[in-house]
């Protein structure tokens, strides 16, 4: 299970929540196991689930009937499944299905309610959480939506709570740790595949689709992909162009795969042909900031204490004017899982963490340059979910 529900079940009895309802699609997946495309790929469908407070009931999926054969077809670990929506779906004959198809036959049987808001409305009813106080993740919600809700429900008490499901889902699970650290490593693969191509002529797009293709082949989705060559790799959000590698050009790679809904974020530098003195020279000091932060990540410790020494490294070790507005970031089912590493931040480190921890640099005209690992929190430091060293590479 990737739900941490120990957290879960905390942090509804800190806000006094009889239920929190999931509506964003990280948190759908989150809570419930359920990934349902047509929320991943567009805005507007909606899901929902519901997790009643410890020993208030059991958690339940609301969905349109148009997504039953992605229920039916995937593992959860919320069995129920209230549906709303007309889809047509039809049966052969044979008397033979598979279990997928089972499941959907057995669906299919559930009451057909009309809307989405119907649908949910029915399911607190049937929890007995009607004039309760719920947490509502706006996330995945319209306005119209939200108001919906609350005319239906008057007597309700509707708090917004996507926060509440950030702040649960810090804390990885063994599952999420391992899906994580895949993701990591699979995305070291793609960035070895990309390089040992690499050679005058071959342009970033080249790099991209054999970066790409390893990330697909190893089970993968293509989600993040930022490789920049020579002065492009100056651009921040670079996306790969037409441009030809040139020797001495440097090679950037800010990109990360999709493995089991988990997100990859990792960056690695290469150069074509030897570095120059100032490429070695930064490389340096941005990889020492790295290296102060591993030395300074653990349980307890302020996350404004971490960007500030690591930022004063970079600028000690050789890029005095160094600026960052913050040198890294949770990572999970989202690129952007709390906490950021930031100097106004107020968070402190906590065990199960898991971090994107980097140090980019972007000189228009010159280059980019930028290391990045994943990592995870554990009780003595930190345990690294990457298989590569750091180093400079020179190819």
């Amino acid at each position: 299970m990737l739900l941490n529900r120990h957290r879960l079940f905390d942090r509804l009895s800190r806000h006094g929540y009889d239920a929190i309802i999931a509506t964003g699609p990280e948190n759908v997946t989150y809570s419930s196991g359920f990934w349902s495309l047509s929320q991943w790929i567009r805005r507007g469908p909606q899901v929902y689930v519901l997790w009643p407070a410890e020993k208030l009931g059991e958690p339940a999926i609301v969905a349109g009937s148009s997504v039953l054969d992605l229920l039916a077809d995937q593992q959860l670990w919320v069995d129920e499944v209230w549906r709303y929506g007309f889809f047509s779906i039809n049966r052969s004959e044979q008397e033979e299905h598979d279990r997928a198809d089972q499941r959907i036959l057995e669906l299919l049987k559930r009451p057909e309610l009309e809307t989405s808001v119907e649908a949910l409305v029915e399911l607190l009813r049937d929890r007995d959480l009607i004039g309760g106080k719920i947490g509502l993740d706006e996330s995945g919600l319209s306005p119209v939506t939200v108001d919906e809700l609350r005319y239906a429900l008057p007597t309700t008490t509707f708090c917004f709570a996507a926060d509440v499901l950030r702040d649960v889902r810090t804390i990885k699970t063994a599952d999420e740790i391992d899906r994580l650290r895949f993701a990591a490593q699979m995305t070291e693969r793609s960035i070895d595949a990309a390089l040992e191509i690499a050679r005058e002529g071959v342009t970033e797009q080249e790099l991209a689709v054999a970066f790409h293709q390893t990330t697909i082949r190893e089970g993968g989705m293509p989600v993040l992909g930022c490789i920049g060559t020579g002065p492009r790799s100056a651009l921040g959000n670079v996306q790969p162009s037409g441009r030809s590698l040139r020797m001495g050009d440097v090679i950037r790679f800010d990109a990360g795969g999709r493995y089991r809904h988990y997100r990859a974020d990792i960056a690695r530098i290469a150069t074509l042909g030897e570095p120059s003195p100032k490429v070695e020279a930064y490389y340096r000091a941005l990889r020492l900031g790295i290296d102060r932060a591993y030395e300074m990540i653990r349980p307890g410790i302020a996350v404004k204490d971490v960007f500030e020494s690591v930022v004063d490294v970079v600028r000690r070790e050789g890029i005095a004017h160094y600026e960052r507005s913050h040198v890294g970031h949770g990572i999970g089912l989202d690129g952007y899982d709390p906490p950021l590493l930031s100097p106004n931040s107020e968070a402190v480190i906590e065990e199960g963490m898991t971090l994107c921890v980097e140090t980019p640099y972007y000189e228009l005209g010159f280059a980019g340059l930028q290391v990045e690992d994943m990592i995870v929190v554990r009780s003595d430091g930190v345990e690294s979910l990457m298989s590569t060293g750091r180093e400079l590479r020179i190819i």
